[in-house]
């Protein structure tokens, strides 16, 4: 095997830019004989731009990059994200009753101050404030963007804060800003559409054709193509294993929306809204908001999901217009096949809630970065990227579909079936079994192929009111005195952040108006 020199993203967008980047960035660094990175796009295929949430993550994605954060938030028309707020998930709006209409699921992890215990046992068996939901017991992050406050403050050194947080940006500014940093990286952007791929005699992609360029030969292709799949799925028949039957919302009707006035507060999290078949993302960034309904086809029609759409913004509505996209859940098993691998899209899609796409992306490039392989022997490479990657979009399809079928909601026929066990992984069915005379532990996750840390399953968990009877354990957990002052700690600890983080709007007002060197780090 001849020694690996060269990558060929195909397709642009989020995916190709940043997994260029990423490539560029961190290959050549490693490997001083330099490795060639091109990235061809169409000018006929344009970039979803309805407003984009991210995971913590991404911030050392950036940073590796070497895509200074003031310039990205001025790029991109980013905000901060310091988690996602669920409305009307547990039960429907007719059926509160007094109950609580929401929960937080916030970035930062539970409090693990010095040798305070473990508090999610404690809260449990009800050691915490009387009727205090588990986030806002274990961490101030919730109380921090209930009060409209930034995770960070302006003197905080780049992708560092006093929160977990990660961002909102708007996708196509995004993408113009990654292949600005692309070229200036080195990688080499070619204005081109793919129409044909040839194969060698072992089945490997030999060249792609392009009408504008010609012919275009690589030793490693990354499709970023999107749906299409043009290479993992089209030439070289990888195929697609749905999870419509787990995960049923399969189409989004999307609006953006300008902001009342200039100075209107702006969220620092996603507001995810449940409907009759489905729900409602609410992002804030700069100058407007990206709202769109996720729904299922099967439960519910276009019409009536866009008019879903538009009662939940009201007047202000009135006269935008609405876009329509469509997806179907699920992933390649084999995305990594011969010389080409998958990412993007073109790997697979879960859906938006929890914003896992870009995390995704993310995790595609890390790996590609960290098997490089050199020798150009990619067998058994691509052996251990699929079984990576697979079980990954499997734990998050678990993850997701916890959402749902924990619902109290029985108003339509779309929760009614979500909770239908025949449409819940076994995996989760098992998980949720052992977890009702225990609470989640570390030890329940395998962290190499986990996206999300245990904390967050159990701020979705108990969020979602899932019971858990410790009881018959109470004897065990023998510090309750020491929970309680945890628990009153953070309460003041609340507090003090609220008076000295700054207003979220004021903090990326000030960052985006400010002057300097935003060279390539």
């Amino acid at each position: 095997m001849s020694a690996l020199r060269n990558i060929l993203v195909v397709g642009g967008g989020t995916a190709g830019w940043l997994s260029a980047c990423y490539l560029a960035r961190v290959l050549n660094a490693a490997h001083p004989q330099g490795v060639r990175v091109s990235l061809v796009e169409s000018a006929d295929i344009g970039i979803l731009g309805v407003g984009e949430g991210t995971f913590p993550s991404i911030r050392g994605t950036l940073s590796a990059i070497g895509l200074d954060e003031t310039r990205f938030l001025r790029g991109a028309t980013a905000t901060f994200k310091q988690g996602i707020r669920f409305v009307d998930w547990v039960r429907a709006p007719a059926a509160l009753a007094g109950a609580r209409r929401d929960y937080f699921h916030p970035f930062s992890l539970p409090s693990q101050r010095g040798d305070a215990p473990e508090l999610l046992p404690y809260w449990l068996l009800g050691a915490a404030a009387p009727g205090a939901s588990f986030a806002e017991s274990v961490t101030l992050q919730q109380r921090v963007a209930d009060a409209s406050r930034a995770p960070k403050k302006r003197g905080d050194a780049p992708y560092q804060g006093r929160l977990n947080y990660a961002y909102h940006f708007d996708a196509v500014q995004f993408a113009k800003l990654l292949a600005e940093h692309g070229r200036n990286l080195g990688v080499q952007h070619t204005i081109a559409t793919v129409e044909n791929v040839d194969l060698d005699e072992h089945g490997a992609i030999a060249r792609v054709h392009t009408r504008e360029a010609g012919a275009l030969e690589a030793d490693l292709y990354v499709d970023c193509t999107g749906f299409r799949a043009a290479l993992i799925g089209r030439a070289l028949g990888s195929s697609f294993r749905s999870a419509k039957d787990t995960l049923f919302v399969d189409r989004a009707v999307a609006i953006q929306v300008p902001y009342a006035r200039a100075d209107a507060p702006i969220p620092s999290y996603t507001i995810s809204t449940a409907h009759e078949a489905g729900w409602t993302w609410d992002i804030g960034l700069h100058a407007r908001r990206g709202v769109g309904y996720v729904y299922s086809t099967r439960h519910t029609d276009d019409a009536r999901a866009e008019q879903v759409l538009r009662d939940y913004i009201g007047p202000a509505a009135q006269g935008l217009s609405a876009r329509v996209l469509k997806f179907e859940a699920g992933h390649r098993p084999l995305q990594w096949v011969q010389n080409c691998v998958a990412v993007g899209l073109s790997a697979g899609f879960v859906e938006p809630l929890e914003s896992t796409g870009i995390g995704l992306i993310e995790i595609a490039a890390y790996l590609i970065a960290h098997l490089f392989p050199r020798d150009g022997e990619m067998t058994r490479v691509a052996k251990l990227f699929n079984e990576s990657m697979s079980a990954r979009y499997e734990r998050i399809f678990d993850f997701i579909k916890m959402h749902y079928c924990l619902s109290q909601r029985r108003d339509s026929t779309f929760w009614i079936d979500n909770a239908d066990p025949a449409s819940v992984p076994d995996t989760l069915k098992d998980r949720l079994a052992m977890w009702r005379c225990r609470p989640p532990h570390r030890l329940d996750f395998l962290s190499d192929i986990e996206m999300f840390l245990p904390a967050s399953w159990q701020y979705i968990l108990y969020g979602m009111e899932f019971r858990t009877d410790l009881e018959s354990a109470r004897a065990a957990y023998t510090q309750v005195d020491a929970a309680r002052r945890e628990f009153e700690m953070i309460r003041v600890l609340g507090t003090h952040a609220v008076n000295d983080l700054p207003d979220h709007r004021a903090l990326v007002e000030a960052i985006c108006a400010e002057r300097g060197a935003l060279a390539v780090g």
